[in-house]
C-alpha cells in the first residue's frame, strides 16, 4: 500500500455560499464590459489570446488556483495527496460540482482535460512527459502516476489555464477548436448571443457552489454578483471612453494611455491597476521563414532597437507605468540584468545597418501584422515598421483586426501565401515570471509558440530549471537562459509596463490578478 501524506487539504471545500437572489420585482443585475479585443476564438486551450483566457475563467473552473502569493490552492478539489516518493498524486473533487447542463463533473472529465491542455501548455507538456498513467479511481477521485517527481503540480494546474471541460469536449484534438462551451464555472456562455466582432454575453451559473473563502488571484470563492455580463466590442478608444463616461458601459478593460488623464478626471469613473505583475512587450518574428530564419539578421537589428520608443508608443505620457525589461518580468524572483546592456545601452543605428548589410539579407519582404482594433499593439507595430525601414528592411505593414491576426499567425505558409514574418503583442507577467510558462522563450520549434524558434540549448536549460532543487539553482538557470536569449533572440523584448483598467466608481470587489476576473465584482 502506498503511504500518502496530505499536501493540499481543502478548506470547507464542499460548503456552499448562499447567495441572495433578486426578488421578482428587482431588475436583473447586468455588468457591461468592454474587453481589450474581439472574442474571435472562444477556446482558451487552442489559442493563447488574452481575451479567450478571460472568457475561459468565466466559463470553466480549474482543479487548483494560485493565490496572491502564487501558491497553488485546491479549487475544484477537496484536496490532493502525494505518495512518499512523490510519484503518485491522488486528487479528489469536492462535492456539488455540476456542468452548466446539470450533469456531474467526474474524474474522467478532469483526466481528458489535463491531457488536452498538456499538448499545448508549457507546464502541461512537461507534466505529460513525466506522466506514466492517469487513472480514474471513482467518480470523484483520480490518480496521476509519474516517472519522476513533479513538485510544481499545484502551480502548473492552478496558474496556466488548465480549464476542466466535459470529457466529450476535452477529447477534441488540442490543435482544433472546440465547438461546445459547457463549463462548470461561475458564468455560462450564451453562445446564441455571441456575435464575433460585436458582442458576447454570459449568465450567472445558479448551480455554481463557490468555496467559502475570500477570492485571492485565481483561488478562493468565486462569487458571481451579476445575473448577466455583457461584453461590448468597441475597437475605437474614443467611443469606449465616451460610453464609460456616460455610464453606457461599466468597465473598460484596457483604456489607451492617451485617454487615462481624461478618464481620471471624469466624474463617476475610477482608473486603477489590478495586475500586480504587469506585461512584457514582445516583437515576435517567424524563425521558419526568410528573412528571420537568418540569426545574423536578428542580431543585426538589436543595436538599433530602442525600448523607449516602444514605451512611448504604449504609454504616452504615462511613463511612470513602465520601464526597460528583459526576457523575464522584472519584480519576479527569476529576473536578472544579464545581457541587458545589449538592449538598454547606447543605440547604434550605423552599426545595425552595417550588420544588416553583412548578414546576407536580400530584400526579402517582411509582412508585419498590425491589429487595427488594439491601439497599443498597433502603435507598437508602427514603431517596429519604422525600425525595420530605418535598416532598409523591406517592411510591409499589414493592418487587420486582432481575430484575423490570431488566426493568421498560426499559418506556417510563406508570407506571400498567407503567412507572416512579424507582429507585436504583450505577454502577462505571470507567464513571463518563469521558464515553465514563458511560451515565447521556448526553443521547441513547431511545438512551441508562434514564431517557432528551434533552440535545443534553450530547451535543455528549461529542463534543468524544472529539475532545480531550490530557488538559488533556478535563478542561476534563468540567468543562463536570458544570456542565451540575447544571443539567439527567440523574440525581441521591448520593455514592460502596467496596464490600468477603468470602471464606474460604483463597482467594487475587484480581484487583483493577471487577468480581469468577474467574480467578486459587485455594484454598491
Amino acid at each position: 500500500m502506498i503511504k500518502r501524506r496530505s499536501v493540499l487539504a481543502g478548506t470547507a471545500a464542499s460548503a456552499a455560499v448562499q447567495l441572495a437572489r433578486p426578488s421578482l420585482a428587482q431588475p436583473a443585475q447586468v455588468l457591461r464590459y468592454v474587453p481589450q479585443a474581439n472574442l474571435a476564438n472562444p477556446d482558451p486551450i487552442w489559442t493563447t489570446a488574452t481575451v479567450a483566457r478571460l472568457h475561459g475563467y468565466m466559463v470553466w473552473d480549474t482543479l487548483f488556483g494560485i493565490d496572491d502569493s502564487l501558491t497553488g490552492q485546491p479549487q475544484m478539489l477537496e484536496g490532493a495527496s502525494t505518495s512518499s516518493d512523490g510519484l503518485t498524486w491522488t486528487m479528489t473533487l469536492r462535492d456539488g460540482l455540476l456542468w452548466h447542463d446539470g450533469e456531474k463533473v467526474l474524474s474522467r472529465d478532469c483526466i481528458a482535460s489535463i491531457q488536452r491542455w498538456g499538448k499545448r501548455d508549457g507546464f502541461g507538456q512537461r507534466l505529460m512527459g513525466q506522466t506514466a498513467e492517469m487513472k480514474v479511481v471513482d467518480d470523484k477521485s483520480f490518480t496521476i502516476r509519474l516517472t519522476k517527481p513533479f513538485p510544481l503540480m499545484a502551480y502548473a494546474l492552478g496558474a496556466n489555464d488548465c480549464f476542466i471541460m466535459p470529457e466529450r469536449v476535452a477529447k477534441t484534438d488540442a490543435f482544433q477548436q472546440i465547438t461546445e462551451f459547457v463549463g462548470s464555472g461561475p458564468y455560462k456562455f450564451l453562445r446564441d448571443e455571441w456575435v464575433s466582432g460585436s458582442s458576447a454575453a454570459y449568465a450567472k451559473n445558479a448551480r455554481y457552489l463557490p468555496r467559502q473563502e475570500p477570492p485571492r488571484h485565481y483561488a478562493g470563492g468565486k462569487v458571481a454578483h451579476f445575473d448577466r455580463v455583457e461584453w461590448k466590442i468597441m475597437p475605437d478608444p474614443a467611443t469606449a471612453a465616451a460610453a464609460l463616461q456616460r455610464g453606457e458601459v461599466d468597465w473598460w478593460e484596457n483604456p489607451i494611455s492617451d485617454l487615462l488623464g481624461l478618464l481620471k478626471q471624469s466624474p463617476g469613473v475610477k482608473v486603477e491597476v489590478l495586475d500586480p505583475l504587469g506585461w512584457i512587450g514582445v516583437v515576435a518574428v517567424n524563425h521558419t521563414q526568410p528573412p528571420f530564419d537568418n540569426p545574423k539578421l536578428l542580431q543585426a537589428i538589436l543595436p538599433a532597437l530602442n525600448q523607449q520608443d516602444y514605451l512611448d508608443a504604449a504609454l504616452g505620457d504615462q511613463q511612470d507605468l513602465g520601464g526597460p525589461g528583459g526576457f523575464f518580468i522584472s519584480g519576479s524572483p527569476l529576473a536578472s540584468n544579464v545581457g541587458m546592456d545589449k538592449i538598454t545601452g547606447k543605440r547604434d543605428l550605423a552599426l545595425a545597418r552595417k550588420l544588416v548589410a553583412e548578414s546576407g539579407y536580400n530584400n526579402e519582404p517582411i509582412v508585419l501584422m498590425s491589429p487595427s482594433d488594439q491601439p497599443q499593439l498597433a502603435a507598437m507595430a508602427l514603431v517596429t515598421d519604422a525600425l525595420y525601414k530605418s535598416l532598409d528592411l523591406n517592411s510591409q505593414y499589414t493592418s487587420m483586426d486582432w481575430g484575423t491576426l490570431v488566426t493568421r499567425r498560426a499559418s506556417h505558409e510563406p508570407s506571400g501565401k498567407g503567412g507572416w514574418n512579424s507582429f507585436c503583442t504583450a505577454w502577462g507577467g505571470l507567464n513571463m515570471s518563469n521558464p515553465g510558462s514563458a511560451y515565447p522563450l521556448r526553443g521547441n520549434g513547431n511545438g512551441g509558440w508562434f514564431g517557432w524558434p528551434t533552440d535545443p540549448a534553450m530547451e535543455a536549460l528549461r529542463d534543468k530549471w524544472f529539475d532545480s532543487p531550490d530557488l538559488a539553482a533556478q535563478k542561476a538557470v534563468c540567468r543562463d537562459m536570458q544570456a542565451l536569449a540575447f544571443e539567439n533572440l527567440p523574440f525581441f523584448p521591448v520593455g514592460q509596463w502596467y496596464i490600468p483598467t477603468a470602471h464606474r466608481d460604483d463597482l467594487t470587489g475587484f480581484v487583483k490578478a493577471g487577468f480581469m476576473l468577474f467574480w467578486g465584482v459587485k455594484r454598491v
